[in-house]
């Protein structure tokens, strides 16, 4: 089962191709411009070409659906949507905080809580259970102060995502740790999206829309006077 996996909801604009659970190849890049538009069907034509594999061998497209960067959803949405339409094969959508928890699970903490900023003092997150990955709150648009996440201050915590850098300064929990370099990824969206694809849980391509969480907020241009 070969299956080409976009996330594009953060500044990493990444792209894998993966054959069942072994991954092919992996492009990817962090960049504060955020480089979707400019690197996303770059990234694809690389990876499959590091992979030996053309567009026809693929079986599926797999999409990180946000919550996270507006454009950056819109763009990799639409990618994923004209491959599927173009070569009659399904979509599936996994929600993008998900693949930031994947190389914690099993570890030493309680909860995982990813963290993508929106902004402020905005952050997208959720809860997720340390060991089995289950979510356990449903995915927020969280805005901080110095009463957050109170309620789990006797449990360790890892904070994962761009997000937790201004977490670590206002928080107070003695049992957290922050980890402010981790960003969602294409390679963890393989194992999520065999599951789905097994059970085919599959979008309608054609009325299938990114899980923005909040509506774009843009800037008014200023009218013009005679």
């Amino acid at each position: 089962m070969k299956i080409l996996h976009i996330e594009t909801s953060s500044k990493n604009c990444s792209v894998a191709i993966s054959d069942g659970e072994e991954l092919l190849c992996l492009c990817e890049e962090v960049s504060e411009n955020y480089k979707q538009s400019e690197s996303l069907h770059t990234y694809i034509e690389w990876a499959l070409e590091g992979a030996k594999l053309t567009l026809k061998d693929i079986e599926a497209v797999s999409l990180g659906k946000g919550p996270g960067s507006y454009t950056g959803l819109r763009i990799g949405a639409s990618s994923a949507k004209g491959f599927c339409y173009g070569l009659n094969i399904p979509l599936i959508a996994i929600n993008s905080l998900e693949t930031m928890i994947e190389p914690f699970l099993n570890g030493d903490y309680d909860f995982i809580i990813p963290v993508i900023d929106a902004r402020r003092m905005e952050v997208y997150s959720a809860v997720f259970d340390g060991n089995s990955g289950e979510m356990l709150s449903e995915t927020e648009a969280k805005v901080l102060d110095e009463t957050s996440y109170q309620e789990y201050q006797d449990k360790k915590i890892l904070f994962v995502g761009d997000g937790a850098k201004k977490m670590k300064e206002i928080l107070q929990l003695p049992n957290a740790d922050f980890n402010e370099t981790v960003y969602p990824s294409a390679k963890y969206l393989i194992k999520k999206a065999i599951g789905k694809y097994n059970r085919k849980e599959f979008e309608d391509v054609a009325y299938f829309e990114p899980f923005y969480l909040k509506d774009f907020q843009g800037v008014k241009k200023k009218k013009s006077e005679d």
